[in-house]
C-alpha cells in the first residue's frame, strides 16, 4: 500500500505526494484515456488534454504545440488495437498535479514504448497539460 509522503522544496514543507484518493482519481482518468486510445475515441482523447495553446505533446514522429494542432493531428489517427501497457506509475503532488509514466508494447513489434504525462486538475476535471511518447528498440528492465 502506498502511503503519502511530504515533498520538501526549497527548505519548506511541500505538498503531500502519493495521496491514495488523488491517485485513484488520476488512475481513473488515465484508464479512460487508454481505453479511448484502443478504440480511437477522438472525443475522449481530445477532452483528456487541456484546451490551451500551451498544451504540448511530443509523439514518436510528431509534435503538437497547442490544443488546435493536437486535435488536428488526432483526427488523422486510428485506434491502437493490441496496445498493452505495463509498469504504469502514478505520482501525485498535492491534490491537483500528477505525473503518469507507463511502458507499452504492440503485438509483433520489437520495440518498447515509453509514455509520460503531466495531469492537472482543472475546473472540468483532470487534463493532460504535457505528454511525451517515444520508442526504443531494446528491452527495458521493469
Amino acid at each position: 500500500m502506498n502511503t503519502p509522503d511530504r515533498v520538501a522544496g526549497n527548505g519548506t514543507t511541500g505538498p503531500v505526494a502519493g495521496d491514495p484518493a488523488v491517485r485513484a482519481e488520476v488512475s481513473a482518468a488515465f484508464a479512460r484515456y487508454e481505453a479511448a486510445l484502443l478504440v480511437g475515441d477522438h472525443a475522449v482523447l481530445n477532452e483528456s488534454f487541456w484546451a490551451s495553446p500551451t498544451t504540448v505533446r511530443f509523439g514518436i514522429a510528431d509534435h503538437q504545440q497547442g490544443i488546435d494542432e493536437l486535435r488536428a493531428w488526432r483526427a488523422t489517427q486510428g485506434p491502437l488495437d493490441g496496445r498493452d501497457i505495463q509498469n504504469t506509475r502514478i505520482t501525485t503532488f498535492g491534490t491537483d498535479t500528477a505525473v503518469v509514466t507507463t511502458l507499452f508494447r504492440y503485438p509483433g513489434r520489437p520495440v518498447v514504448g515509453r509514455q509520460s504525462q503531466t495531469w492537472v486538475r482543472m475546473p472540468a476535471g483532470w487534463r493532460i497539460v504535457s505528454a511525451h511518447v517515444s520508442e526504443i528498440s531494446t528491452e527495458i528492465d521493469q
